[in-house]
């Protein structure tokens, strides 16, 4: 088959031939790829082989492509309610299986947890590469059985790429204890991340959902898609906490979800922290890395819950795509900027370049 690879750190790919996939387990299948998504960090995290200590890539050369969506060609001779000609999205989180929190249902605390296609959390990452070392800018991919979410027809390739963000969205917003009455600040929210999130708050019945960022443009086609329950603000623009609690009598909001980017400052997220009402949830599911000063004193007297999400179970993504087969979540406002597999290098410069979270960019087959 033919896959894009990436030989050196400098991130380039280059169009190779490889020997077609085969199902090492009974439990595996066989997917062709229809589409996958194009992160826009993925230059960065290739530039950083063996720098960070808690990331491990795949040996060189490597296919990558972390949100990959197509059609079962072939299953394993034990799989069963999976098969060929269904319509499946690839959740790319691999863990071992066998370790405590496998077995305790945790995949992600999997001390191999790994993102096929993309990096891993530990040197135990390398033996899941070796089980499952193709991404999604190849024509093939294998994945375990249990690790597909099945598509409805509603649901394009296009928009079944950008389930890693709207998964690990859905996620975060779902330990923020967002839902029906509930207000929730989504920080970075004219992003790629987060506005899955917008459009997930939104179908979760969010009653106000307050979006921050820093162009007024992106800030307000946001506003536009729900006038009713959006509220908008342009970081630095004034107080932050002082502007929700005008917004919210006073109060607070029940939740944030820290969507924002690497290079942003750790202030936007202790002023998203200063916005929540006593006893919310801040849930950072982004990249900001600038190390935080916090009072946890203060913190504790609030009574404040400050947590991580890192990626989403296939349950959650099956649920997102149950709720777009209803229509309750809206996956039309995404522009797709469609390229050939052999674009590669184009559509990564495409991502990288891109204007707020409404540009898609995906490689299609």
């Amino acid at each position: 088959m033919k896959a894009m690879r990436v030989h050196d750190a400098s991130g380039r790919f280059q169009l190779d031939t490889v020997p077609l996939p085969e199902l090492l387990r009974p439990t595996d299948v066989l997917v062709e790829v229809k589409a996958s998504g194009v992160v826009p960090n993925l230059r960065n995290v290739i530039s950083h082989y063996g720098e960070r200590s808690y990331l491990t890539l795949p040996d060189l050369p490597a296919i990558f492509g972390l949100d990959t969506a197509g059609v079962v060609a072939q299953v394993g001779t034990a799989v069963t309610g999976i098969a060929p000609g269904d319509r499946v999205y690839i959740n790319p989180g691999r863990s071992c299986g066998s370790c405590h929190a496998c077995r305790s249902g945790e995949p992600t605390n999997c001390v191999a947890y790994t993102f096929q296609g993309y990096f891993g959390f530990g040197p135990r990452s390398k033996q899941i590469y070796k089980q499952y070392p193709y991404g999604g800018f190849g024509q093939y991919a294998t994945a375990p059985a249990d690790g597909l979410v099945k598509l409805p027809d509603a649901v394009s390739f296009e928009q079944a790429a950008r389930f890693g963000y709207l998964g690990t969205a859905y996620s975060g917003l779902r330990k923020a204890g967002v839902g029906a009455g509930k207000t929730v600040l989504i920080s970075g929210a004219s992003g790629t991340l987060g506005l899955c999130a917008v459009q997930i708050a939104r179908a979760m019945g969010a009653v106000k959902i307050f979006c921050v960022a820093r162009d007024p443009a992106l800030l307000e086609r946001v506003r536009a898609l729900d006038p009713q329950r959006i509220r908008t603000f342009s970081y630095g623009s004034g107080d932050l906490g002082a502007w929700v609690r005008s917004e919210t009598d006073g109060v607070g909001v029940d939740a944030v979800l820290d969507a924002i980017g690497p290079g942003a400052s750790h202030q936007v997220t202790l002023d998203c922290l200063r916005s929540l009402a006593r006893g919310g949830r801040l849930v950072e599911v982004g990249a900001m890395s600038d190390p935080l000063p916090l009072n946890l004193h203060e913190i504790m007297c609030s009574q404040i819950s400050l947590m991580t999400s890192l990626w989403f179970t296939v349950g959650e993504g099956q649920d997102l795509a149950y709720m777009a087969a209803a229509g309750t979540l809206d996956l039309s406002v995404f522009d797709h900027h469609r390229y050939a597999l052999e674009q590669a290098n184009e559509a990564l410069a495409d991502a990288e370049q891109r204007k707020g979270g409404f540009v898609n960019v995906v490689i299609v087959q």
